[in-house]
């Protein structure tokens, strides 16, 4: 651990990894920066190009390695990213960096560049630093509208579950797997005025980056359309979740449709935006995570269904 610890290459790929991912967050908070290809893509690889330039590049990948999941943790630690989302972003970064160290073996007059002169390290920087406020400016209203919808039949009138779902006062079900994690737990939804303009607003835990009492953040939606037993339509007009500034939620509905006198299936959609690419990597756990939470709204309206109407 010493002679790694002593290893030149070692240290300046700590420094270099952190450095570059820094510089990477440094532009998303400045909104020069997307959660993009050029983001999880471009700047793994150039820092892999500066990796792959130091003379010792065994211990300048370990280096790497390290100190990216130490970045990861950190931003894990600080509540900016969720741990489901850093465990994704793995599998995409370090196979990257990987990559880039490849591209500077195989590039014979790479290699020959003398690397002693610490600015020549930060030269692949360069790409990441244009690339990245030039795709900001290009995409910076395109954004993703995705639908997600789940069905449910529950065995009670559809106004006995509208009245159960409009609002609700304690959310306590069994909990899908991902939200055993670090999911936002909805905790409560209070509807202040049952009427076209009123506000409902719920409220989330941070599961286990849990804050305080409402530490995961709040959604806060005016309803757009109403029809009690039949649709229950709202915009999102605020939403602070925590660690997850890449998502934006648009509208959530409920539609109620009765199936005989006894039964009604229960259609929930909930419309979010995102920036989030590449999309084939992403939106497949976008809409598993907003399923899951669609999943434990129901477990719970069945659970309060059957206590307020018992049979």
């Amino acid at each position: 651990m010493k002679k790694l610890l002593q290893d030149k290459s070692f240290r300046l790929a700590i420094l270099l990894t952190l450095l570059f991912h820094g510089t990477g967050i440094l532009f998303l908070f400045l909104g020069l920066a997307e959660f993009s290809i050029i983001l999880f893509g471009l700047l793994p690889i150039v820092l892999g190009i500066s990796i792959g330039a130091l003379p010792n590049r065994k211990w300048a990948i370990v280096g790497a390695i390290i100190a990216s999941l130490f970045f990861l943790y950190g931003l894990l630690s600080f509540g900016l990213a969720g741990f489901i989302c850093i465990i994704y972003s793995i599998p995409i970064i370090l196979p990257l960096i990987f990559l880039g160290s490849v591209i500077t073996h195989l590039i014979d007059r790479y290699r020959k560049i003398k690397t002693d002169k610490f600015y020549v390290l930060l030269l692949p920087l360069i790409p990441f630093l244009i690339a990245a406020p030039t795709e900001s400016v290009i995409n910076k209203n395109e954004k993703l509208h995705i639908d997600v919808k789940t069905e449910k039949i529950f065995n009670y009138t559809s106004e006995q579950v509208y009245d159960a779902i409009k609002s609700v006062d304690t959310l306590d079900a069994e909990k899908p797997f991902l939200m055993n994690f670090d999911l936002p737990v909805p905790i409560k939804c209070i509807l202040e005025k049952e009427e076209v303009g009123g506000i409902r607003t719920c409220y989330f835990d941070g599961g286990n980056l849990s804050r305080g009492e409402y530490g995961g953040g709040t959604i806060t939606e005016r309803i757009v359309e109403l029809k009690r037993g039949r649709i229950l339509r709202m915009e999102v007009i605020d939403y602070q979740l925590v660690g997850r500034n890449w998502l934006g939620f648009k509208e959530a509905t409920y539609y109620f449709d009765k199936i005989d006198n006894h039964k009604c299936k229960l259609t929930r959609v909930t419309t979010y935006t995102s920036v989030l690419q590449p999309r084939f990597y992403w939106e497949p756990l976008e809409i598993e995570g907003i399923e899951q939470e669609h999943e434990y709204v129901f477990n719970n309206l069945a659970k309060d269904l059957k206590k307020k109407y018992s049979r």
